[in-house]
């Protein structure tokens, strides 16, 4: 039984977060648990959140042990960017490119 949870527009850009979400593939959901628990990275916290909401998922929609469970994929893909403006010299203006991301964590317990 697969399940995943989505956190939308998180505001970091998706190349932060691709270097925690990777490192948590493939792994036990209890011990990528404790894998993110140990970094101190704001990346690591907020996929941390993201994978306990898909254990909780799993737990209550399919009545699935959180011991069997795996992180199957972990994906960190790019969502809307916001665009400022700075001011520069002369009158002109420098844009600022303010970049979010959206996390997918998918649980099997296969």
């Amino acid at each position: 039984m697969q399940v995943h949870a989505i956190m939308k527009n998180v505001p970091m850009s998706a190349q932060k977060m691709r270097e925690m979400v990777r490192q948590i593939q493939g792994l036990p959901a209890l011990q990528a648990q404790a894998v993110l628990k140990v970094v101190s990275r704001k990346s690591a916290r907020l996929v941390a959140k993201t994978l306990d909401s898909a254990i909780a998922n799993a737990e209550n929609n399919n009545k699935v042990k959180p011991e069997t469970l795996r992180v199957k994929e972990a994906v960190a893909g790019t969502a809307t960017s916001l665009k400022r403006f700075t001011p520069k010299a002369r009158g002109s203006a420098g844009p600022i490119i303010k970049r979010r991301c959206h996390i997918k964590i998918t649980v099997s317990d296969e």
